[in-house]
């Protein structure tokens, strides 16, 4: 048989090249790799989980640099006032309490809620959803606590205002950007006996109490004296609001038809006595 080496030298060369050519596009990937990673030193999260510890983190370290950009504010706007003579009120003190803008101690009332464990009795024959803490759970809590005169409110570490919005996940809690999963404690400042009170009087809280005797969903109350008192921290956060929505059928103003109309009727009257009296 003949030998072709040209067709050999041929094969070389192609081979060559497409090796050099799978060199060379896989340096330019490893390039771009450690061109991107060089981006950040962090550790980039590598699930939905290590994801959202980081957002959580950051969301912390945000809250702390706000809360000293807002001393920053209040120490440049003293001192902006003082040096212009402008003399400016202060809010009321029950208006930066309800606001939240102040830490506040005082007697009250710790709320904790918690998940059936997985011993539970009827545990075999009883839904999953009654084996756990829901939002409205915790909605129904808070609301019979300020029902009950709460003065503040804390959720677990987090200060709780008008414009604070829980949601629930499953068992997770979300709030202020940050993530919480059971036992949740609903610490509030007022008269213990009147809070207890109100929990006794409402009746979703009640329900839940029901479940907790049947199926060991977590349910304690422990007071709070002034000896050992309960310490909540200011809000840290924003409080612009985005936006806002009456709900259908909700009253805004109670009392303000009946008031309008009697004003009319007053108005109807005094203008059919102004006539009578024309001569």
């Amino acid at each position: 048989m003949t030998d072709h080496p040209h067709r050999a030298r041929r094969f070389l060369t192609r081979g060559t090249l497409s090796v050099a050519l799978v060199l060379a596009l896989s340096g330019a990937l490893f390039a771009a790799n450690a061109k991107f990673a060089q981006g950040s030193s962090d550790r980039h999260p590598q699930d939905l989980a290590e994801l959202a510890k980081a957002e959580e983190s950051r969301v912390e370290r945000l809250s702390t640099e706000v809360d000293d950009l807002h001393a920053d504010v209040v120490g440049l706007t003293t001192e902006e006032n003082a040096a212009t003579g402008t003399e400016i009120g202060e809010p009321s003190l029950g208006y930066l309490v309800e606001g939240g803008l102040v830490p506040v101690q005082g007697s009250g009332l710790t709320v904790r809620l918690d998940d059936a464990p997985a011993d539970s009795p009827r545990r075999d024959d009883t839904s999953p959803d009654v084996l756990v803490v829901h939002q409205q759970d915790i909605q129904a809590v808070m609301n019979a606590l300020w029902a009950g005169g709460a003065e503040a409110m804390e959720i677990m570490d987090q200060r709780i205002i008008s414009t604070s919005a829980i949601h629930c996940a499953g068992n997770v809690l979300r709030l202020h950007g940050r993530i919480y999963s059971p036992p949740y404690d609903i610490r509030a400042i007022g008269d213990p006996a009147q809070l207890r009170r109100a929990l006794s009087a409402s009746t979703p809280v009640q329900l839940y109490v029901r479940d907790s005797q049947r199926v060991g969903l977590g349910w304690s109350l422990s007071d709070s004296s002034a000896s050992s008192p309960l310490n909540l921290p200011a809000y840290s956060g924003p409080t612009d609001l985005q936006s806002a929505q009456v709900p259908a059928g909700t009253e805004v103003l109670p009392g303000l038809a009946e008031a309008e109309a009697r004003e009319r009727d007053q108005s109807s009257r005094a203008r059919a006595r102004s006539a009578q009296e024309l001569p």
